[in-house]
């Protein structure tokens, strides 16, 4: 019988990488190539750990794909996302939003236009599709305009999670909510204790930014911004290419397959590019697969500004090859970790180190926070630490919508604040702004679990925020 797994060796991997992406940022910038080594390396370290414990490779290596297989269809979605993006600018969808947004976004309300508009587009229900479409056109108008890109990715992100966070038609709500044995709707209601102060920050901030914005050195949004000529130029001006994110809202309310209305409404987006603009049907699937490039279009007069080309060349399936590649690493680490024992003992660790109120809710925010870390999925994540936890809420007389809630502030909105989970991937690559630049950005996500803890602190003077059984 081997001897358990001691609590340093079990967190030895993790404190590796985050020791090796503090060092590595003060070398070399950070990206996605120093992210893919440090979790390799990380990887290295679980897996010496492993063999101490008698595991070896191919166990790793079974894990892994079992983990892939649980998170496949997030790939799906990703994958579709980024035909979306690519048919996108091909029908002329996105880059007919930025034409409009420019002309009715005043700069200095870009960021917290950004977080508003992102949050009622993913009350649908799904943070990636906010984010890979309204998100997307919104970077585009902040680049236009000379909006500060992280901030405004970050309200972008924040936006995206409110609703993901908030909406009964979200799979993480519902999962959360199922997770902890609580009522739906109760589990809604009890979140505005944390998520309305949450939202209220990010008002705040998002104001008080586009306030100091220098008025001098923001370009004007008016008829005469030279990306409007030149989207004139590319595309037919036409209501017809609106059709493919209206596929796209009406199926998330309708709770289609994701990726399967995004399939749909790129193939719309196709014949749109093909029909309204007059763009060949062989760049309609090189758009899809490898993505849309200026040189497709035929009417421009000039030579495309860098602005235009920073808009239009991007999108297509190929693009997230580089996200699945560290989707992979970072199933390996978790793979490592887990067959060692070592998550066991981390999230074990924890649960007994729970002896009050406020040590639960702190035990269960950072079980969260370290298992979505180590599986980016958030569905799994949710169903096991709220198994775990649904004991110790009970026995204390308190509600599960106060587990379910410390789940949502954990697991759901911390996910795309740590770079090497499939969230932070996937919006750092769909954004095109790294995760540490939109971070400190990202208010909504940052400060959830902060009121979390508050109200624990205090919820033996003041009764307040916490729902008893």
């Amino acid at each position: 019988m081997p001897k358990p797994i001691s609590l340093f060796e079990a967190a030895l991997p993790l404190l590796t990488m985050l020791l090796c992406l503090v060092l590595g940022g003060f070398f070399v910038p950070m990206s996605t190539e120093l992210l893919v080594l440090v979790m390799l390396v990380a990887t290295a370290v679980a897996g010496i750990i492993a063999a101490r414990y008698g595991h070896d490779w191919d166990a790793i290596q079974r894990t892994t794909g079992e983990k892939i297989a649980t998170v496949l269809p997030v790939i799906l979605i990703l994958l579709s996302i980024g035909m979306l993006i690519g048919t996108w600018m091909f029908s002329g969808t996105i880059p007919l939003l930025v034409y409009y947004g420019v002309q009715l976004i005043d700069p200095q309300f870009m960021i917290i236009t950004a977080f508003l508009v992102t949050a009622m587009m993913s009350m649908t229900g799904s943070s990636w599709a906010a984010a890979g479409t309204i998100g997307v056109a919104l970077m585009g108008v902040a680049a236009a305009i000379d909006s500060p890109l992280a901030a405004t990715a970050g309200a972008v992100v924040s936006g995206a999670y409110f609703g993901d966070k908030l909406s009964p038609l979200s799979d993480q709500t519902n999962i959360c909510a199922i997770g902890a044995n609580a009522n739906l709707y109760g589990h809604i209601r009890n979140m505005a204790y944390t998520a309305g102060p949450s939202f209220i920050v990010a008002l705040l901030v998002y104001y008080v930014a586009g306030a100091l914005t220098d008025g001098d050195s923001v370009a004007e949004a008016d008829i005469n911004h030279p990306i409007l000529r030149e989207i004139e130029q590319a595309y037919t001006v036409s209501w017809l290419v609106f059709i493919p994110a209206l596929i796209v809202i009406l199926g998330t309310f309708k709770r289609k397959p994701a990726a399967l209305v995004m399939v749909v409404s790129s193939v719309s987006a196709m014949l749109i590019g093909i029909g309204v603009h007059g763009f060949s049907a062989y760049n309609s699937i090189l758009s899809a697969v490898s993505g849309f490039n200026v040189g497709m279009i035929g009417t421009l007069a000039n030579t495309p500004s860098d602005m235009l080309l920073s808009l239009l060349n991007r999108g297509g399936v190929n693009s997230m090859s580089t996200t699945l590649i560290i989707i992979v690493a970072a199933f390996l680490l978790a793979a490592g970790m887990d067959v060692s024992g070592a998550l066991d003992k981390l999230l074990q660790t924890m649960i007994e180190r729970a002896n009050s109120v406020f040590g639960l809710i702190a035990a269960t925010l950072a079980s969260g926070a370290t298992m979505i870390a180590l599986t980016s999925h958030g569905g799994v994540t949710a169903l096991i630490v709220g198994g775990l936890f649904q004991d110790g809420y009970r026995e204390r007389g308190l509600a599960p919508e106060n587990l379910s809630r410390s789940l949502e502030d954990s697991v759901t909105i911390l996910e795309p604040l740590m770079p090497w989970t499939v969230s932070a991937i996937f919006m750092a690559t769909t954004l095109g702004v790294p995760t540490m630049e939109y971070m400190p950005w990202a208010v909504f996500c940052m400060t959830g679990w902060i009121f979390s803890l508050l109200l624990a602190a205090f919820y033996e003077r003041t009764g307040f925020g916490l729902k008893t059984l």
